[in-house]
């Protein structure tokens, strides 16, 4: 999540850089670090997911991991709404956070390759 907030506020900097409006660098910050959210929260769940079936589990050890499981994937739920701005049963394509994360780099990818083709 760390390397993920990074990456937002970079790829924000240089939206910024190529002098797109305020509200373009701040879109683009708020969709990364929802979609490092995200990719975070996916790697907390199989963390659990293998923690639990690694040891000894205990019907209060799959309890616990339930609840967890629930509490993520209502947190996920709802930044993907946020990003979105759609119920996810509505969207048309499934994506995950490392998909949202890899298409906002590309964008940005994308937004480089036109500025520096437009300076030349």
């Amino acid at each position: 999540m760390v390397a993920g907030f990074v990456v937002a506020v970079v790829l924000a900097v240089r939206t910024l850089a190529r002098k797109e409006s305020a509200r373009a660098a701040y879109l683009v910050l708020r969709n990364t670090l929802g979609a490092a959210i995200l990719l975070g929260l996916e790697a907390l769940v199989a963390a659990d997911l293998i923690r639990t079936i690694t040891s000894k589990p205990s019907i209060e050890d799959a309890l616990i991991l339930g609840l967890i499981v629930v509490i993520r994937t209502v947190l996920s739920m709802s930044i993907q709404i946020e990003i979105e701005g759609v119920l996810p049963w509505r969207r048309a394509l499934l994506t995950s956070g490392g998909q949202l994360l890899g298409e906002a780099v590309a964008r940005d990818r994308a937004a480089s390759t036109q500025t520096a083709s437009a300076d030349s």
